[in-house]
């Protein structure tokens, strides 16, 4: 049963009071562990997240507010995105891989292994025009049992990486990062935001010609615990899941408000057919919320 709480905007920038909406969030599904990952289907009109400790993927229909089981078991899913094709990209915890599900539901393996050493426990993916998958992958689902299979890491350490669209190849991008986990890209793609939550800051990198990343910078450090997952909207403001809610930047870094929620955030998502339903995925629920701008179109692969 789909339940309304009233909005708690905290305008800290007078900027910020214009991308508010509704006066009331809804809160469209609990029970979740771990709440994690949200996509939006727009040729379906649905939402998939992951439910992480609970080994399982949830979908939620737009026409008829429908919750019901995607996939379970799904190998401690964690981050979800799509291609330019629509085929669903997942980080898979158990499996310590990032896979690609197909329109036919076939589910292939798209990377699992660096220099022959299994991958930690891939965490939050993006697609970026040209067809590369980057990816972040510490190591949340080796460290217990909880939300994978515990296990010692083979790499040693946590770092951000790039799949080549034709080539397949899997390389690092960045291996300075201590928790890499939310990554976004700037609207035209020459940068690419990285939460680090063990640090509690998002940096900003510079996208090389050769598809690397470089000039690395602090963007914002966070004011209530660490940052999770990211994603802009048209203007290029980032949006940030953190301790208390979804924090807002303006592409300046300058801290413009946040939307506060009864519990701590993980990831979110614009959606809708106008991309203006900010869903939000946060501990045991799924969230939802009206806004007044607009996310970011996906990158299109031509």
């Amino acid at each position: 049963m789909i339940e309304s709480i009233p909005t708690e905007f905290e305008v800290l920038d007078e900027r910020f009071r214009v991308v508010r909406g509704d006066p009331t969030m809804e809160r469209l599904y609990g029970g979740c562990r771990w709440a994690e990952g949200p996509v939006y289907v727009p040729a379906g009109r649905y939402l998939v997240w992951s439910d992480i400790p609970n080994d399982r993927m949830l979908r939620w229909d737009e026409p008829t507010g429908v919750v019901g089981v995607f996939r379970q078991p799904a190998g401690y899913s964690n981050g979800n995105t799509l291609d330019a094709q629509g085929r669903l990209v997942t980080c898979e915890h158990g499996g310590r891989r990032v896979s690609r599900t197909e329109h036919d539901g076939s589910i292939s393996t798209v990377a699992d292994r660096i220099d022959g050493k299994r991958l930690n426990s891939p965490n939050d993916v993006v697609v970026r025009s040209d067809g590369s998958i980057w990816f972040t992958d510490p190591a949340y689902g080796i460290d217990s049992d909880y939300e994978g299979h515990h296990a010692e890491s083979e790499i040693g350490s946590c770092h951000v990486y790039r799949i080549d669209a034709l080539s397949g190849e899997c390389r690092v991008v960045a291996d300075d990062f201590a928790r890499p986990n939310g990554l976004a890209f700037s609207l035209d793609e020459s940068a690419l935001y990285v939460t680090d939550s063990e640090v509690g800051h998002i940096r900003v990198l510079a996208v090389t010609a050769d598809g690397g990343l470089a000039d690395s910078r602090v963007f914002a450090d966070c004011t209530a615990g660490v940052f999770d997952g990211i994603r802009l909207d048209t203007h290029g403001r980032v949006w940030a899941a953190a301790c208390d809610g979804v924090h807002c930047f303006d592409p300046d870094g300058m801290l413009l408000g946040k939307l506060r929620l009864p519990e701590p955030a993980s990831n979110l998502v614009f959606g809708g057919p106008k991309r203006n339903r900010l869903f939000v995925t946060a501990s045991t629920s799924l969230y939802s919320l009206m806004l007044n701008v607009n996310g970011a179109a996906a990158p299109r692969h031509d």
